[in-house]
């Protein structure tokens, strides 16, 4: 029950809420494609039996919710520090290089020990890129937000002129690089075919989502059960408090970003080793954004994000086959629908706390 402070049940806050969030949200959206002239129950359907109707639409949705993950942990590490990493893009770009340098350079090696240290390089290079902003915050008392910001462009701009100049093989028109041997074992599709003879359907999805949920423990373990943890929420909840019991907010703030660019970091793994198997501009895809809306939707707790990101996945693959099935619900129209659900449960977040807040203080009175 509500107590005279108007806080809400545990369940009403992490369960109820989101759920009246997401179906304002989606009842929103039915609203834009009735007028837009379509159906929306129609509509509805479509997404759902293009996203989980099939073995290839479920592979589609898991290889989304992955990167997603990755970076609504990577967002949501950093929140509990008390601190927005909005630089997860630049972070993952940055990674990728470190991906392929080792991918690359060490492909005389085989694979059980390139692969290994691809993803090792992936993270160092991931927490490198956000090291600096959270050092800079820390110590030099710049705010995290303009820093990561400019990072995500310092990264891009840095991935087109090394891809240019020094990934791209003589007299290839492509921006990338040439293949990483190798990275092809993390697919699903040719684990089926060499180890087992047996065809899956053609999906993106490969072994990085073990990764992912590695990643899920991890950091629930590390926020809720180590003391390190504890410090990182203690310096977000209350910086004051967390110097007068002996914790070093400068410290804590630069490693929880170094994590934070760690996780936000394995999506490179995802991208560059398990789909791709090479280095390419852009191949992050705005990922690095929608985990700010994945942590924020699953209140930046591990098993909320998984819940978000499948939603978002979900979204993703569901709105392809839409705008395949229905032409006049173009891509751009579901780029709103995931709008209006990042709007709903971030920036409205809120608007119904209020009122649910009297409900159950009544119920208990």
């Amino acid at each position: 029950m509500a107590n005279a402070r108007g806080e809400l049940p545990t369940w009403v806050d992490i369960g109820l809420i989101p759920l009246l969030n997401l179906f304002i949200a989606l009842l929103v959206a039915g609203l834009v494609v009735l007028i837009i002239g379509e159906n929306p129950l129609e509509a509805m359907w479509i997404m759902l039996k293009g996203a989980v109707g099939s073995i290839k639409g479920w592979g589609y949705v898991l290889y989304y919710a992955t990167n997603f993950i990755f970076t609504g942990l990577a967002v949501s590490v950093a929140f509990h520090a008390g601190l927005f990493n909005i630089g997860g893009e630049g972070q993952a770009y940055f990674a990728g290089l470190g991906a392929a340098i080792v991918g690359l350079s060490l492909e005389f090696l085989p694979w059980p020990i390139v692969i290994p240290l691809a993803i090792l390089a992936s993270i160092l290079f991931g927490a490198f890129w956000a090291w600096i902003p959270g050092y800079l915050q820390a110590k030099r008392g710049s705010h995290i937000v303009i820093t990561t910001i400019m990072f995500n462009f310092i990264g891009a701009s840095l991935m087109v002129y090394l891809i240019n100049n020094w990934f791209r093989p003589v007299g290839k028109m492509a921006v990338e690089s040439r293949e990483i041997t190798g990275a092809y074992i993390l697919s699903f599709r040719e684990i089926g075919l060499q180890f087992f003879g047996v065809r899956l359907p053609s999906t993106p999805l490969n072994l990085t989502v073990f990764l992912a949920v590695i990643a899920v423990v991890f950091v629930w373990y590390l926020l809720w059960r180590t003391k390190l943890g504890y410090e990182i929420r203690a310096v977000g909840a209350n910086p004051e408090a967390a110097i007068y019991a002996g914790i070093k907010p400068d410290r804590i703030i630069i490693i929880a970003m170094a994590i934070s660019g760690g996780l936000a970091g394995l999506m490179a793994v995802n991208e560059v080793l398990g789909v791709q198997h090479r280095l390419l501009l852009e191949f992050a895809g705005g990922a690095g954004f929608v985990g700010i809306a994945v942590a924020l939707m699953g209140r930046s707790h591990p098993v909320g994000i998984v819940f978000a990101a499948m939603l978002f996945g979900l979204l993703y693959q569901g709105g392809a086959e839409l705008s395949f099935a229905k032409p006049l619900i173009s891509r751009d129209m579901i780029v709103v629908i995931q709008g209006l659900v990042i709007l709903f449960m971030g920036a409205l977040e809120y608007a119904f706390r209020p009122t649910l807040a009297a409900i159950f203080a009544n119920v208990e009175d």
